[in-house]
C-alpha cells in the first residue's frame, strides 16, 4: 500500500495557531480503497502548536447547527471532522452526499468523503478546518457565511442547476450509471450503446426541429390552433405602433412578450393602457438578443391563474399552479420590510433544491406597485395581501402550488394530445385558466406557450402541496430498470495488451457483430484496432464507455490507478484478479449480486459466484481459466 511508505508528515498547511493539520487532499472519480463512490480524501492529524479541546466539546458546538449530532458518539477528533464534513457536504440543500470513512494511521488518520463536485469539496473542508480552529480558540464563526458561498460555487458547477441534480440524483436512486462529457457540455446516462446523452431536459432523441419549432411562439401558436386548442387571439408587431395598431383590432387587456423568449423574461402580461403598454413593449425588446430581430406578441390577455401542464413521453405527468410574488401585512412593516423579512425565511434560501426564490425588487416590481397605488415605503393593513408582480416568475420569488390531483380528465386529454405532435421527452405547456378542474370546453381557458426542455424543479419540491416525482418518470423513459442502462463489464487487476486481444477473439468468435471496447496500461482497442492512448487513465475508460456502439468493456484497474485516481465506472460483471494486492481486492467487492469472481493466488484458483466459494490447484494456463469464465458470462 503506497500509504505504508510514508514515514514522515509534510505538513504544508497548518498554521502556528492551529490545533489540526489537513494535507495530501486529492480527488477520486469513483470507488477507491477507501470508498465505494467519488471521495475527496485527506489526511487529518493533531499538531503539537495548539492543544485541542475535547471532542466532546467540538461535537457540542457542532450540534447548536446540527442537532442530530446530539445523538452521535464520536470516538475520535478525526471521527467528529470526517463526520462534520460529510454533515456539510450536503450543503443545506438536500444533497445526497452521506458517506465517509476514517482509515488510522501511525501518525495521521486518512478521512474519506463522498463528493459530487470536487473543487467545492475542497473549499468545504478548508471552510471546516476554520470552524474547528475558532472552537478552539473560543471564537464564533459564521459557517452559516461559508456554507452559503459553498452554495454558490456549487450552483455554478455542472451539476448546480436544479434540474441537472435533480435527474442525477433520480439516476442514483434507480442505479443509472451518470457521468458528465466535460468536452460536450452534456450528462450521459447508461453506457456504451445502451446511453442516452442530455442536458436538463433535452436529450439527444428529441427532435431538434420540434424543439426550435417551440421557441417560434407565433407559428406554434397558429399551428396549435390549426390543431383546434384554444389559443388567445394576437398579433406579432416589429414597433410600438403596430403593437397599438394590434390592440385596436385585439382590445385591452392584453399581454406583451418576446417571440423567443423564456423564463418569463420580458413578459408582462393584464395591460389596460396605452402607457402601460409602451412599457411593456420596451421591456419585451429589451429582452430580445442582439442578433436577432424585434418581433414582439401582442395578445389577448386571459384572467384567471397561470398553470404548468408537464407531459413525458406523451403523457401528462404533473401541473403546477404558479403565483408571483407577494406579501401579506401586518399593519406595521413597510412592503420592502416584509420582502425583506420573507427573504430570510429557509424555504427561500435560493438554492437549487429550495422551494422558493428569493423576491427580486426591480424596476417591474416598482411600476406594478404604482398601479395598485403602493410603494416599497407603504404599511399594509394587517392580513392584506398583495402580489409584487403581474407575471407568475418563480425564479423571482413566485410561488409554485401542486395541481396535479385537481386537474380535470379533459384537460389531461388536451395535455397528452398537444404532446403527442413533438418528438420531445419532456413538454411543457403554460395556460390560463380560472379553474384547473373545469374542462377546457367549457371556456376561458388558454394555451399561452409550449416550452421544450421545461424546468422541472417546480413539480420536485413546490412551495405547497405534494411532489411530484417527474425525475423518474424521465429517465424511465429510457430505461425500464438499471439493467437497461448497462452493457457488459470485465475488470482485470493485471492484463497485457496481448491477453485483450486473445479475449476479444474469444467473444467475437461467438458475437461477430459486438463492438468491444478494452483498455490497459499499455493500449487502448477497439475490437483489434488500437486505439490512441489518453494520458489519463480514466479518461480512456469514459472514451470507451461514451461509444455509442460499445457492447462490452473489458478494463485493467490495477493498484497503481486504483490508489492515484480510483475506478471510473461502477460494478462489474467478472473480475479476474491475478496475484491481487490489499488494494486490488476491492475490485472483488465492486460487483454485481450475479458476477462472477476469479482470483488467483499463487498456484491457486479460487472462483466466487451467487455466494458459493469454490477452490482448486491450477492445471492449466490462468488465461483458459478466465477465458471459460468469460464464456459462461456471455453465452
Amino acid at each position: 500500500m503506497v500509504v505504508d511508505r510514508i514515514s514522515e508528515l509534510n505538513r504544508v498547511n497548518a498554521r502556528k495557531t492551529d490545533a489540526f493539520d489537513i494535507f495530501n487532499i486529492r480527488a477520486y472519480v469513483g470507488a477507491n480503497p477507501y470508498l465505494s463512490m467519488a471521495a475527496i480524501v485527506f489526511d487529518f492529524t493533531l499538531t503539537k502548536n495548539q492543544n485541542a479541546l475535547p471532542v466532546e466539546q467540538y461535537a457540542k458546538i457542532v450540534s447548536d447547527r446540527y442537532p442530530d449530532f446530539r445523538e452521535k458518539t464520536f470516538t475520535s477528533h478525526a471521527d467528529l471532522f470526517a463526520q462534520t464534513v460529510a454533515k456539510v457536504s450536503a450543503l443545506e440543500m438536500d444533497l445526497h452526499l452521506q458517506h465517509w470513512s476514517v482509515t488510522a494511521y501511525p501518525q495521521f488518520d486518512r478521512i474519506a468523503v463522498e463528493t459530487l463536485h470536487a473543487r467545492t469539496s475542497r473549499e468545504l473542508i478548508f471552510s471546516v478546518w476554520d470552524w474547528f480552529e475558532a472552537m478552539t480558540q473560543g471564537q464564533d464563526f459564521a459557517i452559516a457565511n461559508h456554507i452559503e458561498v459553498l452554495q454558490a460555487q456549487f450552483r455554478r458547477s455542472v451539476y448546480g442547476g436544479p434540474t441537472v441534480y435533480a435527474l442525477l440524483k433520480s439516476a442514483r436512486e434507480l442505479g443509472i450509471p451518470t457521468f458528465y462529457l466535460w468536452d460536450e457540455g452534456l450528462m450521459q446516462y447508461g453506457y456504451g450503446r445502451k446511453q442516452v446523452r442530455g442536458i436538463a431536459t433535452t436529450f439527444e432523441r428529441d427532435s431538434h426541429l420540434d424543439s426550435d419549432f417551440t421557441t417560434r411562439k407565433d407559428d406554434c401558436k397558429a399551428f396549435l390552433q390549426t390543431l383546434g386548442f384554444p389559443v388567445p387571439k394576437g398579433r406579432i408587431v416589429s414597433s410600438f405602433n403596430e403593437a397599438l395598431n394590434a390592440v385596436d383590432r385585439i382590445g385591452y387587456p392584453v399581454a406583451v412578450k418576446p417571440v423567443v423568449g423564456h423564463k418569463g423574461i420580458g413578459v408582462t402580461a393584464n395591460i389596460q393602457s396605452d402607457e402601460d403598454l409602451e412599457a411593456a413593449f420596451d421591456r419585451a425588446v429589451e429582452a430580445v438578443e442582439p442578433e436577432q430581430s424585434i418581433r414582439i406578441i401582442i395578445e389577448q390577455s386571459i384572467e384567471g391563474d397561470d398553470f404548468r401542464l408537464l407531459c413525458v413521453d406523451g403523457k401528462f405527468i404533473a401541473a403546477t399552479k404558479r403565483e408571483p410574488a407577494s406579501v401579506v401585512g401586518d399593519g406595521m412593516s413597510t412592503i420592502e420590510e416584509l420582502i425583506n423579512r420573507a427573504n430570510r425565511s429557509p424555504e427561500r434560501s435560493d438554492t437549487p433544491t429550495s422551494p422558493m426564490g428569493k423576491i427580486h425588487v426591480d424596476d417591474a416590481m416598482h411600476r406594478y406597485l404604482a398601479e395598485q397605488n403602493l410603494s416599497i415605503e407603504t404599511v399594509l393593513e394587517r392580513d392584506r395581501t398583495i402580489f409584487l408582480r403581474k407575471v407568475a416568475n418563480l425564479s423571482a420569488g413566485g410561488l409554485s402550488i401542486d395541481a396535479t390531483p385537481n386537474i380535470h380528465p379533459d384537460n389531461i386529454v388536451l395535455a397528452q394530445d398537444v404532446a403527442q405532435h413533438f418528438r420531445l421527452t419532456c413538454l411543457g405547456i403554460d395556460i390560463m385558466t380560472r379553474d384547473l378542474s373545469r374542462s377546457w370546453k367549457e371556456g376561458n381557458f388558454a394555451i399561452i406557450e409550449i416550452n421544450a426542455a421545461p424546468g422541472i424543479f417546480m413539480h420536485l419540491k413546490p412551495a405547497i402541496g405534494n411532489r411530484v416525482d417527474v425525475t423518474s418518470h424521465i429517465l424511465k423513459t429510457f430505461f425500464h430498470s438499471s439493467a437497461e442502462a448497462r452493457i457488459p463489464i470485465i475488470t482485470f487487476n493485471r492484463v497485457t495488451l496481448s491477453d485483450l486481444q486473445t479475449a476479444i477473439a474469444y467473444i467475437l468468435r461467438h458475437y461477430p457483430h459486438w463492438t468491444i471496447g478494452a483498455a490497459c496500461q499499455d493500449g487502448i482497442l477497439i475490437n483489434h484496432s488500437e486505439k490512441p492512448l489518453h494520458p489519463d487513465y480514466n479518461t480512456n475508460i469514459q472514451n470507451l464507455l461514451r461509444n455509442p456502439k460499445l457492447d462490452l468493456l473489458i478494463a485493467e484497474y490495477p493498484e497503481s490507478i486504483l490508489d492515484r485516481s480510483g475506478m471510473f465506472y461502477e460494478k462489474s460483471n467478472l473480475v479476474v484478479l491475478n496475484d491481487p494486492t490489499e488494494i486490488e481486492m476491492m475490485l472483488a467487492k465492486n460487483i454485481f449480486e450475479d458476477a462472477k469472481v476469479v482470483i488467483k493466488q499463487g498456484s491457486k484458483v479460487s472462483t466466487q459466484y451467487q455466494g458459493l466459494i469454490e477452490q482448486y490447484a491450477l492445471s492449466e494456463s490462468f488465461d483458459q481459466v478466465y477465458l471459460e469464465a468469460i464464456a459462461a458470462m456471455i453465452l
